[in-house]
């Protein structure tokens, strides 16, 4: 591996240099073109994997053919841990959305450094509860809101991820309609009906492949009102 091709990846930020070198070594670095599968859902391996760069998602195929995205994995991130802790088949698979290149860590090798380095134990508790939170989110979404407050819940996720500058957010580069869709349990008719609403309402704008929050303010009170859940609330937009 080139040296510290891990020092990006957040896991690793506090582990000492003479560690992280260690660790180097014995990982394998590997690319994957876009739409190239890494691992299939219900395999039966246990790598964990760390991305250096790209985008990847986390995607599983009903029988009937229908898509249900779980989660979007990008540079920093980690993905096949599930696997790695607990012995069992992948529970989704993933796929490069773009050329991408991760570090292959064996489970062993994995299970050798949440023990061995308390910083990395650390910060992987911390991942598996930002998992579960989100888990816990989504299932209260689709189980109370209607589509187009689903929409609205997953165009202000997106936006907090996004570029925020005081009332309005960017989000780079918007899914299609149907990969948003496959997030929220929805067809992509209704994400587009939805959209185009709102942006005749003013509340967003295109720009390019962009998608501009125009008030992220209403946006947010929109989904507060939906979920009563005031921790939705953007912090400090009236300061920025």
């Amino acid at each position: 591996m080139g040296k510290h091709s891990l020092s990006s990846v957040i896991f690793f930020k506090d582990l000492p240099e003479d560690s992280l070198a260690a660790l180097e070594h014995r990982c394998i670095l590997k690319p994957f073109k876009a739409n190239e599968q890494v691992v299939g859902h219900l395999e039966d391996s246990t790598d964990v994997y760390f991305v250096i760069s790209g985008k990847l998602r986390a995607i599983i195929y009903s029988v009937s053919g229908k898509t249900i995205a779980l989660r979007n994995i990008g540079a920093g991130e980690i993905f096949g841990e599930f696997a790695a802790i607990d012995g069992q088949p992948r529970s989704a698979s993933i796929e490069a959305m773009a050329n991408s290149l991760v570090a292959r860590m064996p489970a062993a090798l994995f299970w050798e450094t949440v023990t061995q380095q308390p910083q990395f134990a650390r910060a992987i508790m911390r991942h598996l509860v930002r998992q579960t939170r989100a888990l816990t989110d989504r299932v209260f979404e689709f189980s109370t809101l209607a589509v187009n407050n689903r929409v609205h819940a997953e165009l202000l996720r997106m936006a907090l991820e996004g570029q925020v500058e005081g009332n309005t957010a960017r989000i780079e580069q918007l899914p299609t309609h149907s990969e948003i869709a496959s997030r929220i349990s929805t067809h992509r008719e209704a994400v587009t009906r939805e959209l185009n609403r709102i942006n005749n309402l003013g509340l967003t704008r295109r720009k390019g492949s962009a998608l501009i929050i125009a008030n992220l303010k209403q946006l947010t009170g929109m989904v507060i009102d939906a979920t009563g859940e005031m921790n939705m609330v953007v912090p400090n937009i009236d300061e920025q």
